[in-house]
């Protein structure tokens, strides 16, 4: 059961960066800081999941939730800066 956790823990790892490219590939068309900031909240937990299945699934220690606090931080910040600026318009 170990060796299929950890595929799968890859595999949510992988999907995480995946979409991180997809957002930095918008944020590269659009120059919107909208897309940088979910593509880097979607590289820092994607990393983290690496290090969560890297690390045995030891997820009871608490070093492991400063990237999830990072991350939900950086999709808040990207949420208030689009509604600041579509309130400028």
């Amino acid at each position: 059961m170990g060796t299929l956790l950890a595929i799968l823990t890859g595999m949510v790892a992988m999907s995480f960066l995946i979409a991180s490219l997809f957002f930095l590939r918008f944020w590269l068309r659009t120059r919107d800081n909208f897309f940088l900031l979910f593509a880097a909240a979607f590289a820092v937990y994607g990393a983290d999941q690496f290090f969560l299945g890297w690390a045995a699934n030891s997820e009871d220690e608490p070093l492991f939730y400063l990237p999830r606090l990072v991350t939900f931080g950086l999709i808040v910040l990207a949420v208030i800066n689009k509604n600041r600026s579509a309130s400028k318009r």
